[in-house]
């Protein structure tokens, strides 16, 4: 699967309880039995603005020039995890999103990547927990996100241009959100050839902000 973050993408106060539920009710989210669901606040042509409750991951974090060096070693720690690398030998359903947090930093600047897998219902109040001591169990709080959706393969490039045009329509519309890092979001296997669904989320920081970019600003 593809990939979820570290966390300090999220850093509100946590309130709520997970929302982890049937994947039946996102239609984007079809290869695994459970997903992380949300209530849709509003939608522009630019961008969706997402409620998410509060919801435990198991993450890694992993140093590296470029996310495409750095995930596949975070995405094995994690599986392993999930296949009985913990302390009661348990294994565990796959679920999606996965999430990465992606530092902002040069091309030629090493930084830290944190992938997540989101936990499934059944083990959202009691994870087991990791024997790997690079893996770590995690929260996400109550949060407000500002999504952009896009297809095709989740690479260095896609996610950064994408998370650019993402971050300049925020701030042609004077929207506050949490910036140093985003998040690279993807619901399909690796073995999916087409349709395939990513995503960029910046966590909002103050009530968030519907609005459509002016004409002069689209031009």
């Amino acid at each position: 699967m593809i990939f979820v973050s570290g966390l300090v993408c999220f850093l509100l106060v946590l309130t709520a309880e997970a929302r982890v539920g049937n994947s039946s009710e996102l239609s984007f989210c079809t290869e695994t039995p459970e997903c992380l669901l949300f209530d849709l606040i509003c939608k522009t042509k630019d961008y969706e603005v997402r409620h998410y409750d509060s919801v435990k991951w198991v993450s890694t974090d992993e140093k590296s020039f470029f996310m495409e060096m750095a995930l596949p070693v975070a995405f094995n720690r994690l599986f392993k995890y999930i296949s009985g690398e913990n302390q009661m030998g348990k294994k565990i359903q796959m679920t999606s999103p996965v999430v990465v947090k992606i530092p902002d930093k040069r091309f030629w600047q090493m930084g830290i990547y944190t992938m997540s897998f989101l936990l499934p219902t059944e083990h959202q109040e009691n994870p087991p927990k990791p024997t790997n001591p690079d893996v770590y169990i995690t929260d996400t709080p109550d949060m407000k996100v500002y999504a952009y959706s896009y297809g095709g393969w989740m690479t260095t490039f896609s996610d950064s241009s994408n998370a650019n045009y993402l971050s300049k329509t925020l701030d042609s519309v004077k929207a506050k959100y949490k910036k140093g890092s985003h998040c690279a979001v993807g619901y399909n296997s690796p073995m999916r050839m087409f349709n395939r669904h990513n995503e960029v989320w910046f966590v909002a920081e103050d009530e968030p902000v519907c609005e459509e970019k002016s004409s002069e600003e689209t031009d």
